[in-house]
């Protein structure tokens, strides 16, 4: 990597890091006095509906996708030109879709609530209310994907950042008018959260048609641009039909065969979860740019190189998160919630095992879209993703818990990250297993040298101190341990070296400013 990328990596990095430790915090709390003012049920039938919503809109994921990827290849080819009609065409094919989704959505999705989903009739009308008003801030979000894929291609994501915050803090005042609203509560939040998502899909536009001169929208659908963007975004509608169905699919199944408790249950494990995973999320954001166009400028050792490196301190990171919440689970959820649903503590424990394995899936996908050949991946992966879904509905109506929907999607991203993506990256962008290798051996150590301690920790102390003195020792702990085994077993020479040189470039500048 040249110092330049380092450094553009650096700042991004960083400022994303500071959005996410506002947001978080906020995230955290606002979660806690929702899930009060609304309760259990209504906060499961919140989830639920939305889930639904996010099910039908399974295809803007594909396009999504799609269109981050051809903006930031062409960014990398210079021509400006192509970029304007490959922005256009873009846009308008998120209209279309998002005309598709509101059709289907207001027909068979309101069909599918009133007959197939678990609410008690009471709670029906909210229920419908709450069903409309995510649709309209899911056409919103189709609208805009494209102008956010054009600040996430033009690597401004100081902005994002910055954004996200205000929509941390909007968030809050969602809170603070839902404590003392006289309406129905359920309306009323679904209401308040729509005009926070349209006003920022409003934002991201204005934003980037003041800033990126590509998004200066004219109707069009280039038919060659169109063609290619439907050509990899085909391959990747299986796989986000896929996604679609382990996320969303889930909760409604969910639903239908237990209570709504049980969805809000997951959905509060779920959310810890994605608040650790935003951590690693972010650091991915701030490469994946450069991946791509250091590919697309010919660049590929140094492209393969900034992949490997990034996938395995990605998985640090993530290891640094899963640990201390693994063990502390039931304590962690305790003090943030006051009262733990049902099975919410297996689920984040399950979710966050989980979320170790879909590291290397996300990331040695990053080498398939930067090269642009996504077919092998849209038919294999999927098609194991698929396969849980048709698994987990047997498993239900056989009686199961709840839980064992965990436990399948756990083992299903274990094989598609240690053993399907290496093999594609192998097969299509000329990555070798000494490649694969030099990512999953420092991962495995760190894991193994940082675990048992902690672990072992955490036994000894489960019932002989105060939850909260063992809380707060497991997660310094956990954190020592897993920082420790970096720095000897996952980090090599040129990094221990240049992370000293960095901590005393700043002591040094730190003592000399006046």
């Amino acid at each position: 990597m040249t110092p330049t990328t380092n450094k553009t990596i650096a700042k991004n990095t960083v400022v994303l890091y500071l959005r996410v430790l506002i947001t978080m915090v906020i995230s955290l709390f606002t979660s806690r006095v929702i899930l009060q003012k609304l309760g259990v049920d209504d906060y499961g039938i919140y989830q639920t509906v939305g889930g639904l919503v996010g099910l039908l809109a399974f295809v803007n994921g594909a396009l999504a996708t799609g269109s981050s990827r051809f903006l930031t290849f062409e960014l990398g080819t210079g021509d400006s030109g192509k970029l304007r009609r490959t922005f256009s065409t873009l846009l308008t094919s998120h209209i279309l879709l998002c005309l598709l989704i509101i059709l289907v959505a207001e027909t068979i999705g309101l069909r599918f609530i009133h007959h197939n989903l678990v609410i008690p009739p009471d709670r029906m009308d909210a229920a419908v209310v709450a069903f409309h008003l995510s649709v309209l801030s899911t056409a919103f979000s189709i609208i805009q994907v494209p102008y956010h894929a054009s600040i996430i291609a033009h690597e401004q994501l100081s902005i994002y950042a910055y954004t996200s915050i205000v929509e941390a803090f909007m968030k809050l005042g969602i809170v603070y008018l839902l404590a003392v609203a006289p309406y129905d509560r359920l309306k009323t939040y679904a209401l308040l959260y729509c005009l926070v998502s349209i006003g920022l899909a409003l934002f991201y536009i204005w934003y980037s048609r003041r800033h990126n001169k590509e998004t200066h929208y004219q109707f069009m659908l280039d038919k060659p641009i169109f063609k290619e963007v439907v050509g990899y975004s085909s391959w990747n509608l299986f796989s986000n039909t896929a996604i679609a169905l382990n996320s969303q699919g889930t909760t409604v199944l969910i639903n239908m065969f237990f209570s709504p408790g049980v969805v809000a249950a997951r959905a509060i494990a779920n959310q810890v979860n994605m608040a650790a995973n935003q951590f690693i999320v972010n650091f991915r954001t701030a490469a994946n740019p450069q991946i791509v166009k250091r590919y697309a400028a010919n660049d590929y050792e140094g492209s393969k190189s900034l992949l490997l490196s990034s996938t395995t301190y990605s998985y640090f990171l993530m290891l640094l998160m899963a640990l201390p919440v693994c063990l502390e689970a039931e304590t962690l959820l305790r003090l943030w919630l006051g009262i733990v649903p049902e099975y919410a503590v297996p689920f984040l424990r399950l979710a966050m095992v989980t979320s170790l394995f879909q590291v290397f899936d996300a990331s040695f996908y990053t080498a398939l879209y930067a090269k642009g050949q996504i077919k092998e991946n849209a038919l294999i992966s999927p098609l194991l993703s698929f396969c849980a879904f048709p698994l987990i509905y047997v498993l239900f109506r056989m009686g199961h818990s709840p839980i064992t929907m965990a436990w399948v999607l756990l083992g299903v991203y274990a094989i598609i990250g240690l053993l399907v993506k290496p093999l594609l990256i192998i097969k299509i962008v000329d990555y070798t297993w000494r490649d694969v290798l030099s990512v999953f051996y420092p991962c495995l150590k760190v894991t193994l040298a940082a675990v048992p301690i902690p672990l072992l920790a955490f036994i000894c102390l489960e019932d002989k101190c105060n939850d909260i003195v063992r809380f707060v020792l497991i997660c310094v702990l956990s954190l020592l341990s897993v920082l420790v085994s970096c720095w000897y077993l996952g980090f090599d020479e040129h990094t221990r070296t240049l992370l000293l040189g960095f901590v005393r470039k700043r002591l040094h500048k730190s003592v000399t400013q006046p």
